[in-house]
Order: structure tokens, then C-alpha cells, then sequence
């Protein structure tokens, strides 16, 4: 398993922007799929953005083209960059990894949880 902890995490106004860090416990770089989830009280997660090790990206139209994700293995990390941030946008946000190539906005396919970090947007 590898350890995640989300940072970042605040309030905004609408139209704002925010960056989402993940630092993973891995010395080797993130040689993980990794992706971002989202969750409010009372709903399901939802899956935001995910990123393998070849730097293939995948999106949720709710956040196409206003989100982007990256990485940079070299430091064990994971980013999610927000701009354009939405009250429907409020969420807890979630670091996910698995070892294997996912590529999966599901939350099941992932085994390596970050305790998450709260974005709230006021209109």
C-alpha cells in the first residue's frame, strides 16, 4: 500500500481558483495510477480526474476543460488544478492510487485512500 495526504484544500469565491496537492509515501516516484475524487455529505463519490504513469488523463465532464491534473513522480505527487471553481463545485476531495493501470473514474477500482482535504465556493 502507499500512504496519500491531500493539501490545498480552502474556501473561494466563484470563479476562483485552487491548487489540490497529494504527496504519496513512495520513494520510487508515483509509479501509481492516481486519481481525484470528490464527495459531499449524503451523495456517492464522485469521480473528478485521473492520471497513469504515462501521463494519460481522463476527466468528468462536469469538470472538462476547467480542471487539470498532473504529476510529477519525482517528488511523489499528485496535483489537481481548479480554476473557474462553481458552488456545485463544494466538496471533500480525495487522493486515490492502485498499483495497477485503472484508468477509472470508479471509485472500487482504487485501493489507496487520502484522508481528503475541503474545497468549499461561495456564489
Amino acid at each position: 500500500q502507499v500512504q496519500l495526504v491531500e493539501s490545498g484544500g480552502g474556501s473561494v469565491q466563484a470563479g476562483g481558483s485552487l491548487r489540490l496537492s497529494c504527496v504519496a509515501s513512495a520513494d520510487t516516484g508515483l509509479n501509481y495510477c492516481m486519481a481525484w475524487f470528490r464527495q459531499t455529505p449524503g451523495k456517492e463519490r464522485e469521480g473528478v480526474a485521473a492520471i497513469d504513469v504515462d501521463d494519460s488523463v481522463i476527466y468528468a465532464d462536469s469538470v472538462k476543460g476547467r480542471f487539470t491534473i498532473s504529476r510529477d513522480n519525482a517528488k511523489n505527487t499528485l496535483y489537481l488544478q481548479m480554476n473557474a471553481l462553481k458552488p456545485e463545485d463544494t466538496a471533500m476531495y480525495y487522493c486515490a492510487a492502485d498499483i495497477t493501470s485503472v484508468r477509472s473514474l470508479v471509485p472500487s477500482e482504487y485501493d489507496n485512500w487520502g484522508p481528503g482535504t475541503q474545497v468549499t465556493v461561495s456564489s
